[in-house]
């Protein structure tokens, strides 16, 4: 009985992925010659039709069957209302991010983003608030402020995601540099304590006693380095633009770093203000699309290097240059042989291999910069052992960056 209701189980999830068209074929494998959907197994299936199945030449609405002319209001709206309530509902978190995606890809439903009813049922994941971002000039007054509250929870919920470990990382670099006299703890230098004491081992009792404890000098110095992130907002970094402004506005909010944060496209627009008061505000700032001018960016980030070995100089863009391409080169070799550390993050997200510059990458790590796309998840370490002068190519090596 077991195997029957596992294996029916099976059947109706292939039929949820394959879609109507496969139920003849699939029936075969049920109980009875008959394949047969629970009453939640519908409701999924109705929802994922009005995405997948192309029952209608490729528009769509919210409606179970797929058919209708987009959101809109009214009838509509309702539908699609109910189609978000019901995608939440029956799949997990990660699934409806990727159906939402399709939703607005396949369907065109980027209405999801101009009625407020809908946006506020709508989970805010990275891709999403990324389109939202790109069309935030065509928002509807009405829908700003809904807008803006779920663009704010996606930063949020970032920042819980990455705040400890940059945190760590960057406290872990700068303050165990020296010793201490005073005792402490969390200060407490393992390390140099079992090495210096090793000479006291006890061998009857099978246990180290040590006699002098070495701690290390936890006092944060204000503003002791500085760190200046460079965006490249043009449209194919979406992803790495929403990465990069809640890891600058982390970065604003640690006393030991002096933070600038900086986007580029032919312009460059200085949001370091708002990155600090507000990361969402730094995000309605940006302007996805156009130009991309680094070499401008880089110029202009030089004025704020007042003590090159203390400051960290990174690039988030795929180094696509339209500006001076041989004037961005000198800039970044001038820049390493003065003493800033600096990389360049061709992707900061989850996804898989970027898109970006090949040979200009190839040259700027040959000057010094390392390029490599990184996951937010990395990015504490990759920071932390710049700060301590590691080398970040091998390093970006060891931890997996590409």
């Amino acid at each position: 009985m077991g195997n029957e209701n596992k294996q029916e189980s099976t059947v109706a999830r292939w039929r949820l992925i394959l879609g109507r068209e496969a139920e003849q074929a699939l029936s075969g494998y049920g109980e009875g010659g008959q394949l047969s959907l629970t009453d939640e197994e519908l409701i999924m299936d109705a929802a994922l039709a009005a995405i997948y199945d192309d029952t209608d030449g490729g528009g769509g609405t919210g409606s179970s069957s797929g058919r209708g002319k987009g959101a809109g209001t009214g009838h509509a709206a309702l539908h699609l209302s109910k189609w978000l309530g019901d995608v939440r509902s029956y799949f997990p978190e990660d699934v409806v991010s990727i159906i939402q995606s399709d939703a607005m890809e396949r369907r065109g439903w980027k209405q999801l983003l101009f009625e407020p009813e809908l946006l506020a049922a709508v989970k805010p994941d990275i891709q999403l608030v990324g389109t939202l971002l790109s069309l935030k000039g065509k928002i509807p007054e009405k829908t700003k402020d809904t807008a803006r509250l779920l663009v704010k929870a996606l930063v949020e919920d970032l920042v819980k995601l990455l705040e400890t470990d940059i945190r760590r990382a960057v406290t872990g670099a700068l303050n165990k540099r020296q010793h201490s006299p005073l005792p402490s703890l969390s200060g407490l230098d393992w390390k140099l304590t079992i090495q210096r004491n090793l000479k006291h081992y006890d061998q009857e009792r099978r246990m180290l006693i040590p006699e002098r404890f070495f701690y290390f000098d936890r006092a944060r110095r204000s503003k002791e380095w500085t760190v200046i992130v460079d965006i490249d907002q043009s449209g194919s970094m979406a992803s790495s633009i929403i990465w990069a402004s809640v890891i600058g506005s982390i970065f604003a909010s640690i006393p030991a770093l002096n933070t600038r944060v900086v986007v580029f496209d032919t312009e460059v627009v200085d949001l370091t203000e708002q990155c600090a008061n507000d990361p969402v505000d730094m995000l309605f700032g940006i302007q996805l699309g156009g130009g991309t001018d680094i070499h401008k960016s880089v110029k202009y980030c030089e004025q704020f290097i007042e003590e090159p070995k203390k400051t960290l100089f990174i690039i988030v863009s795929d180094l696509y240059e339209n500006g001076n391409q041989a004037g961005l080169v000198r800039r970044m070799r001038e820049l390493r042989q003065s003493g800033v550390r600096t990389m360049t993050l061709l992707a900061l997200s989850d996804e898989g291999k970027p898109s970006y510059d090949e040979r200009l990458a190839a040259q700027l790590t040959r000057d010094g910069t390392p390029c490599f796309a990184c996951t937010p998840a990395l990015l504490p370490a990759l920071v932390e052992g710049a700060l301590k002068g590691q080398d970040l190519g091998e390093l970006a090596k060891r931890l997996g960056a590409t």
